[in-house]
């Protein structure tokens, strides 16, 4: 997939569009006539979802927007550096873990209740500072020919025992497989967490990149692989000819494998232009910027304002994925666990 790198109350939703139809009428809170008013978000999604975005607001409320792009863990560390003089007024991410980090040193503002409304609590911080705007299901890709049907792992956790050992791939310098280990410590505990991810240092050969395990199992370079769910999807809506040797298995039954990673967004206190902000994040969430991430190459799935994904996908409904406090997904520890296996 070349992307690069870096239900909701009908009342609330009608807040939301009130606010942003305000923002059109040219006054001093919505102008965005000057420099001054330009609103800067920092984006750690795809760079073409978090363009797209910001062009469609600034297209709905004149507002401007500039984007910083960037990794998750990048600029939310740059974000923690720079405290109370960060230019960022929007952060968004690819994965949680990035966010709770923000949001552990107290550097969101609240989400305003009618964007809250919009998103499912389930796919939002606990503490009310930041929602979720897109999100990604863990799956495993694997080569029929090499690992059949019948001989897939029934948990993720299967991973870890020896008989798997040389048959799957992980890419453990990525946000994407550090988000999943966050879960199977949140699913699963600390001690079941570390044991099984000595058994992945034992047992996973090191790729880096989605893509390039992707790519490995369909070449027959290795069994399986334990990625995101859109690569796979976005190859077969190109030419497919980097998966048409492979196929997805769904962990499901609130596996840790069945996590499914949320994308968030949120409003950072510091922002100058705090009205604003929280509109752009309320149309990220809308009916009409989740229909944009729907309508668009990027194959993740919607969370907000009751917009259904691409129908080429799994559906949401059927991913039974486990129940995780998103902000309990501790990025830090987990790089640090990563590091003491010898996995970073």
């Amino acid at each position: 997939m070349r992307l690069t790198r870096r239900g909701p109350l009908a009342a609330a939703a009608t807040l939301a569009v009130l606010a942003l139809t305000a923002a059109c009428g040219g006054n001093a809170s919505g102008s965005a006539d000057s420099a001054a008013d330009t609103l800067v978000l920092y984006n750690a999604q795809h760079q073409e979802v978090g363009q797209a975005w910001a062009d469609g607001f600034t297209k709905k409320t004149g507002i401007k927007v500039e984007v910083r792009n960037g990794d998750d863990f990048e600029l939310a560390n740059q974000i923690i550096s720079e405290g109370a003089a960060s230019p960022a007024d929007v952060f968004i991410t690819e994965n949680s873990p990035a966010m709770s980090l923000v949001s552990s040193k107290d550097l969101f503002a609240p989400v305003d209740a009618a964007t809250k409304a919009q998103v499912p609590a389930r796919f939002s911080s606990s503490k009310g500072d930041w929602v979720g705007v897109a999100a990604r299901s863990t799956v495993f890709v694997y080569n029929p020919a090499l690992l059949p049907a019948g001989q897939l792992p029934k948990s993720i956790m299967d991973l870890a025992k020896p008989e798997w050992k040389d048959k799957f791939a992980i890419s453990p310098s990525g946000a994407d497989f550090q988000a999943i280990v966050s879960a199977v410590y949140a699913v699963e505990g600390d001690a079941a967490g570390a044991a099984w991810l000595q058994g992945i240092k034992n047992n996973a050969k090191i790729y880096k990149g989605n893509s390039t395990i992707m790519k490995a199992a369909n070449s027959g370079e290795v069994p399986g692989g334990v990625i995101y769910h859109y690569y796979w999807y976005g190859d077969r809506a190109e030419s497919g000819v980097n998966s048409k040797n492979t196929e997805l298995e769904y962990f499901g039954n609130a596996d840790p494998g069945a996590f499914v990673s949320v994308s968030g967004g949120g409003v950072l206190k510091s922002s100058k232009h705090a009205a604003q902000a929280q509109q752009l994040l309320a149309y990220m969430t809308s009916a009409e910027g989740q229909k944009t991430l729907a309508d668009g190459n990027a194959l993740e799935y919607t969370v907000g304002s009751n917009v259904p994904a691409n129908p080429a996908l799994k559906p949401m409904s059927e991913l039974s994925p486990p129940d995780v406090d998103l902000n309990s997904l501790n990025g830090p520890k987990v790089i640090e666990e990563m590091q003491r296996v010898g996995l970073l």
